[in-house]
């Protein structure tokens, strides 16, 4: 079973900078390093948006709205995905979610709040 525990939201204004961790428990070192990781993003009254993914290859993509300003990463012997977030702005408020894939496995984490406002 894949448990996911995101932290690191918060509250900061315009300009600032945020980096969040996603703490995977449950798969081996193995699992996390084939897995494709990813963050998402949900504001109120919007839908889910993809916000950056990590592929088993290192490989990564991001949202538009975020290309240039966010770097996704993974700590495979931590095993905990990270999002740096620099630049913030207030449409990137919302709640972040982490995600992890594998075969039929796909888990969610519950999600940490971030906020930017002056």
């Amino acid at each position: 079973q894949v448990q996911l525990v995101e932290s690191g939201g918060d509250l900061v204004q315009p300009g600032g900078s945020l980096r969040l961790s996603c703490a995977v428990s449950g798969p081996t070192v193995t699992g996390v390093s084939i897995a494709t990781m990813a963050w998402y993003r949900q504001a109120p009254g919007k839908q889910r948006e993809l916000v950056a993914r990590i592929s088993r290859a290192l490989k990564t993509d991001y949202g538009d709205p975020v290309k240039g300003r966010f770097a996704i990463s993974k700590d495979v012997r931590k095993k905990t995905l990270y999002l740096q977030m620099n630049n913030l702005k207030p449409e990137d408020t919302a709640v972040y979610y982490c995600n992890f894939r594998i075969e039929e496995v796909d888990a969610w984490g519950p999600g940490t709040q971030v906020t930017v406002s002056s």
